[in-house]
């Protein structure tokens, strides 16, 4: 196990890492089966045949990595990793699911996580989730998870459909999301931005697009109805970490300035788009030094934060390695590996205070 003690040097912080909840699958799909089927058989639409057939085998071969506690920290330690903040995985999200189930999925999945994290808190931290299609229930599942389970935040996906008649889409600029951000921020709680799924469907469904393209054009979107609807002006203590290196938005804003300076209706925020990426924290996955290397230099050093997506394929199996390979500054390293994560108040659970339910 990797040495914590004050003498040690700086803990590595993994930021972006999954469990599976079989038991919460199991609870949606009792509660609500329409939901559930229609929901698989999107999934199928989205991803098509042969990527659906990778990604079982796949989830098969790694549920021990997506299950099992001593495995994880055996991974973790070949890593170079000492602290995981872990978060469900995105297939958790249920965003079909009425009032009072969405409800019941969070605060179990908020349970879950937090029982996860108990059996090793020197390791590891967690996340919870929020039932973003519904905005009002929003803040009590927060305040359940940070208050309650003593959870660092929460996992969100890039936009989600409003169960019912009219099915009208939540997106994060959304007025009715305000009392959350609020409430985030007052409670210093970290809200992660990871996609699943994108509204672009059967475009994507060969080659695996429905991951490698909407992943990165999910964050984009979600991030630019943040920015350009004045979130960030509105609630700036607010902390958003977003997946993948933030997707196409970061290193491509040139476009948005320039729309910023031209169009009325782009111009919901107080400065242009691009000086909103030191207001905004990303991981560091993004599969690529140069391209991780280009990251830093436009959201700045004090803003990427190391992140495996553990244990899937399309995560990092090195990811210390691979912020190693970017040949970033010393110092820049130094934050990205560790300095940066601690800042956020990620640091390993033992050393903090944790209310439970009564």
């Amino acid at each position: 196990m990797s040495n914590l003690s004050p003498d040690a040097p700086a803990p590595v912080i993994d930021v972006h890492a999954h469990i599976l909840l079989p038991a919460l699958q199991q609870l949606v799909a009792e509660a609500d089966p329409q939901g559930f089927g229609a929901q698989q058989a999107l999934e199928v639409r989205r991803n098509g045949p042969e990527s659906m057939a990778a990604s079982g085998k796949m989830i098969k071969e790694r549920w021990p990595q997506l299950t099992d506690l001593d495995r994880r920290l055996a991974d973790m330690d070949a890593q170079g990793v000492d602290v995981q903040l872990v978060s469900p995985s995105p297939s958790h999200f249920y965003y079909f699911a009425g009032e009072e189930l969405s409800l019941q999925l969070a605060r179990a999945a908020n349970h879950a996580v937090r029982e996860f994290v108990e059996r090793a808190p020197e390791r590891l931290n967690g996340l919870g989730l929020v039932p973003l299609q519904h905005p009002h229930l929003m803040v009590e599942a927060l305040e359940h998870a940070v208050l309650e389970c003593g959870l660092l935040g929460v996992e969100i996906g890039s936009f989600a459909a409003t169960p019912g008649g009219d099915r009208s889409t939540v997106e994060l600029g959304d007025p009715r999301l305000e009392p959350l951000w609020s409430r985030a921020a007052e409670l210093g709680a970290l809200v992660f931005l990871h996609p699943f799924g994108c509204s672009l469907d059967e475009r994507l469904d060969r080659f695996y697009l429905a991951n490698t393209v909407s992943q990165p054009a999910e964050n984009a979107v979600a991030l630019s109805h943040l920015v350009f609807s004045g979130v960030l002006d509105r609630h700036p203590e607010l902390k958003v970490l977003a997946a993948h290196g933030g997707g196409y938005l970061p290193t491509t804003l040139g476009r948005s300035d320039h729309a910023w300076r031209v169009r009325p209706e782009a111009h919901g925020c107080a400065e242009p788009p691009s000086s909103y990426l030191q207001k905004l924290y990303f991981d560091s996955l993004v599969h690529s030094p140069a391209e991780l290397a280009a990251l830093v230099a436009a959201a700045g050093p004090g803003q990427v934060l190391l992140g495996s997506d553990y244990p899937f394929d399309m995560g990092s199996d090195q990811p210390v390695a691979e912020v190693n390979q970017a040949q970033l500054p010393s110092a820049a390293e130094a934050k990205v590996l560790a300095g940066n994560a601690a800042a956020l108040g990620i640091t390993p659970a033992s050393t903090r205070t944790v209310s439970h339910p009564a």
